[in-house]
């Protein structure tokens, strides 16, 4: 990584975020809400992905009970909840997307 003479707690360039926020921000857990199925399977492996990029460790609950999942408000499958607010319905987010979602 290039160094720029910056500070580690100044954040980054492009969104300013720093790497103890986006720790914070991420320390809650993510679920994915659906049944299992394959779409379902990639927006899992997807927010895997988008932790790992971010350098987080974060909880990651898959919640496939209908009851569970009705709670949210959610119909469509697959779904994405960050800090208990569903962000993402019926869509596979790219693993770039989610970490973007992650860091606000």
């Amino acid at each position: 990584m290039e160094q720029t003479g910056k500070k580690a707690d100044e954040g980054c360039r492009c969104c300013g975020a720093r790497a103890q926020d986006t720790a914070q921000a991420a320390g809650a857990p993510v679920k994915v809400l659906g049944a299992g199925c394959k779409k379902c399977e990639e927006l899992e492996a997807n927010v895997r992905a988008a932790l790992g990029q971010l350098g987080v460790e974060a909880a990651v609950e898959h919640v496939s009970d209908f009851a569970r999942i009705a709670s949210y408000g959610v119909m469509v499958t697959p779904a994405l909840v960050l800090h208990e607010k569903v962000v993402s319905v019926g869509k596979v987010l790219r693993a770039d997307e989610i970490a973007a979602l992650i860091q606000k």
